[in-house]
């Protein structure tokens, strides 16, 4: 099949018309995208978007050639099944029905957790691709199961070669999906949907290529025959900081498309801190309920994990485990620190490095900057801020990446 991507913008396009934002403003030359529509061989229109008609010709296809147009957004006061000048009348296929188009396609709409339809089109080659409208994942099991709602079906039996989905408004409906077998190893996983609030640039890209997934601009055309490989992210990522500047959330964001991720999580308890149990409490309900946590102070017991295939591990932060070991080694206490304790302390950090470097799977880790403010006033804590600074570069050499979080904002400084 070759699909056209006629847009790939959320439904009101980009840049919203009217819209004073910062992303809205940004949204110039090769940033423009119109409210997306797919276009399935010419004969068949994916979500019924104003200039779909327009875009058809622009991508060398006669819209005389568009057999069925099948919405796909969610109903606004009927606006999504209006006719459009030039095309067929519009017409949403009920949850769960099929249609045998004359072309040779067979369309079933799929259930979605929010109005609007999903559409998972068979071309007369067997390939198979699935478009679901904005801000949905499939609704149950059986929309989303190889051998679902689609039954016995025989091509039903394996992962959908082309997935067009809202990556970035939806990255547990990629999660579910995958936990499901519908989108496997090979699948072309095309981000669509993108509104004001995403990322431009290079920073869409990483986010996509996190998720296993591609933007791609207006007018695209792919061909399920012929699959993209999924983009390769780095294999380890350390994110620094400093304090609230969003490092965790993107750090997040890195696995968020993931349906299996181990989240080892070093702040620890601090008994009759009632401030830092809320802070804990709000980081473990920001995490999807589908990752496992574990709460430990000690992450060289999970270097193991590191050195064996399996889900993505994320470590947050490195900042509280050095803090942690350090007070195991009374670092506080000069005797002590001058008496061997610097020594163990930098062999920890240095096991830790290697155990990064060494990984099998997909790794992000999360530490403060602390050395760009003013000189500390006690040993100990100059020390804390020295080792920190030797930790986060020796972690940092073992990464592929390493992005800068500052006041929310993504800079790469490797990768």
């Amino acid at each position: 099949m070759e699909l056209t991507l006629l847009g790939t913008a959320a439904p009101e396009g980009l840049p919203r018309p009217g819209c004073p934002c910062a992303g809205c403003a940004a949204s110039v030359g090769a940033h423009v995208r119109a409210a997306t529509a797919v276009l399935v061989d010419g004969a068949l229109l994916l979500d019924a978007t104003p200039g779909a008609g327009a875009g058809a010709a622009r991508a060398g296809h006669a819209p005389s050639g568009i057999r069925y147009v099948l919405p796909a957004r969610p109903e606004e006061g009927g606006q999504a099944d209006v006719p459009l000048p030039g095309l067929p009348p519009a017409g949403r296929l009920p949850a769960g029905q099929e249609l045998a188009a004359a072309s040779g396609h067979r369309v079933r709409a799929v259930p979605v957790d929010v109005p609007g339809t999903g559409y998972a089109v068979t071309g007369p080659d067997g390939t198979r691709a699935l478009y679901l409208p904005p801000g949905a994942a499939p609704a149950g099991p059986a929309a989303t199961g190889p051998g679902g709602a689609e039954g016995a079906d025989p091509v039903a039996q394996r992962p959908y070669e082309v997935v067009l989905a809202d990556v970035l408004g939806r990255p547990e409906a990629l999660a579910r999906l995958r936990a499901s077998g519908a989108i496997g190893p090979g699948t072309d996983v095309i981000a669509v949907h993108l509104g004001h609030d995403d990322p431009l640039g290079a920073e869409l890209a990483r986010r996509c290529t996190a998720a296993g997934a591609r933007a791609v601009p207006d007018g695209t055309t792919v061909l399920t025959g012929r699959p993209a490989p999924a983009p390769a992210g780095p294999r380890r990522t350390l994110v620094v900081g400093g304090t609230r500047s969003g490092k965790s959330l993107h750090a997040e964001r890195r696995l968020e498309t993931f349906p299996d991720v181990v989240y080892a999580a070093t702040g620890g308890s601090r008994d009759g801190d009632r401030e830092w149990a809320h802070r804990v409490q709000l980081h473990r309900e920001r995490r999807p309920a589908r990752w496992r946590t574990v709460e430990t102070g000690e992450l060289l017991p999970l270097l193991p994990l590191l050195a064996e295939d399996g889900p993505p591990l994320l470590v947050d932060c490195l900042a509280a485990w050095l803090a942690d070991a350090m007070e195991r080694i009374d670092a506080g206490d000069e005797t002590a620190w001058l008496g061997g304790g610097q020594q163990k302390l930098r062999a920890r950090s240095a096991e830790l490095a290697a155990g990064v470097r060494a990984a099998r799977r997909r790794v992000v880790l999360v530490s403060s900057e602390v050395g760009s403010g003013a000189r500390p006033c006690t040993p100990r804590e100059r020390r804390y801020r020295d080792e920190l600074g030797w930790l986060n570069a020796a972690v940092g050499g073992a990464c592929e990446e390493v992005l800068l979080v500052v006041a929310g904002q993504v800079l790469p400084l490797k990768g």
